[in-house]
């Protein structure tokens, strides 16, 4: 495993994201296979794995209950903790109280103190919440790391360049490292390296979230997986992302949000070694992410199926409308066909998962998109126009709102 210094600790270059934990078969986000998690969880101890992520609002607060009783059956100084306060679900409307929230979240992962925490998802809507001095959200965590609850405290954020560096402007005194989305895709496409350039400036070390974009980086097209097999015949697709990381300077802890022990193995065995890409091999990453860069980027986090009042599986049905956009295979179209109620029709157009999305996905303009590709038969030119027209109807209206 190869390991990264952060001040007086050697953190695992990967480390386990629980966001994706594996489910009991039929069941729902919060039915977690425990003796799945416990299996991977000692896997990865086994290979050199010392850093674990979780959140209060990942499969519906299951998750640190989970990844909790797995590392209890370890000594509590051979692993490292992070957690986040969910200060992102207060514009949505939800009361998340500090200290409430806080004590909940040491008791379900059964620790007296967490390693790593952070301010979650960081945004254009959340920053109102987080920069409202009034609130003491900030100064709270800032306390409980004085009284060594909190080891280290950072931030993960979802905002463009300019959000970012207003809020490091406001707490950068007080954050210690900031996990932001990276991956050769959102390099340019999310302005990631815009975003580590600042960072780099400000001396604040990168997490990444999202580096194969919630496996959507694992599995490319058929002509660039044959390209990436002939220059690296031993690795897989999932390596490939990993292995760009390799060549950006600041990357001290990617997180993978794996789902299955064989995803884990694939993964640590990329980490044994640095083998960063060469420029040819970058250059084929970088032709797959243009043929990428037309699908709708969701990571498939299901943020925005918390506040949907028709309670539509959003994330299945984005990935369908991208299968549609592509060639509208037929287990796609059997796949759509079998929601029934809960198919891309049924969205009322509320926009409450707009305003959830850290990929600031106009979630209701995709519903309709995919009702045109498969309910109203339209021809994707036609698909493509009313999108467009979509989005500048969007654009307008916000620039007017400002």
């Amino acid at each position: 495993m190869i390991y990264k210094q952060f001040k007086d600790k050697q953190l695992s270059a990967l480390g386990f994201g629980t966001m994706r934990l594996p489910l009991l078969p039929g069941g729902g986000p919060g039915d977690i296979d425990q003796a799945a998690v416990d299996q991977m969880v000692d896997y990865a101890i086994a290979h050199g794995v010392n850093y674990f992520d979780t959140a209060k609002p990942y499969h519906a607060g299951h998750s640190e209950l989970a990844i909790g009783k797995a590392l209890a059956r370890y000594p509590r100084e051979s692993w490292y903790l992070a957690d986040k306060f969910p200060g992102h679900q207060v514009v949505k409307g939800i009361d998340i109280p500090l200290a409430e929230t806080f004590e909940e979240e040491l008791k379900a992962c059964g620790v007296d103190y967490f390693d790593f925490y952070l301010l979650h998802n960081v945004n254009e809507h959340s920053a109102k919440y987080y920069m409202d001095r009034s609130r003491g959200c900030v100064d709270y965590f800032v306390r409980q790391r004085e009284l060594g609850r909190i080891h280290h405290l950072g931030f993960s954020c979802h905002a463009d360049a300019a959000g970012l560096e207003a809020f490091l402007d406001m707490y950068g005194e007080h954050m210690e490292f900031c996990q932001i989305q990276l991956n050769y895709l959102d390099w340019t496409l999310q302005g990631a390296k815009e975003k580590c350039t600042l960072l780099a400036e400000r001396g604040i070390p990168v997490w990444v979230m999202e580096p194969v974009r919630g496996g959507r980086l694992a599995k490319l097209d058929a002509d660039s997986e044959a390209k990436m097999r002939a220059l690296r015949p031993e690795e897989s697709t999932a390596a490939w992302a990993f292995r760009w990381l390799q060549t950006v300077p600041q990357p001290t802890m990617v997180l993978s949000g794996m789902s299955d022990l064989s995803q884990m193995v694939d993964n640590i065995k990329t980490f044994e070694t640095e083998k960063p890409l060469t420029a040819e091999e970058q250059d084929v990453l970088y032709a797959a992410a243009d043929r990428l860069s037309t699908l709708i980027p969701c990571t498939g986090c299901r943020y925005c199926c918390a506040g949907c009042p028709m309670q539509l599986n959003i994330p299945l049905l984005i990935s369908l409308c991208n299968d549609m956009r592509i060639d509208a295979p037929m287990n796609a179209i059997a796949r759509y066909d079998a929601l029934d109620e809960k198919r891309a029709s049924a969205c009322i157009g509320c926009g409450k998962c707009r305003i959830a999305c850290p990929q600031n996905i106009d979630v209701p303009a995709a519903m309709k998109e995919l009702v045109a590709l498969r309910e109203g038969k339209k021809s994707w030119i036609d698909v493509c126009i009313e999108r467009d027209q979509a989005a500048k109807a969007l654009r307008a209206e916000k620039a007017e709102n400002q």
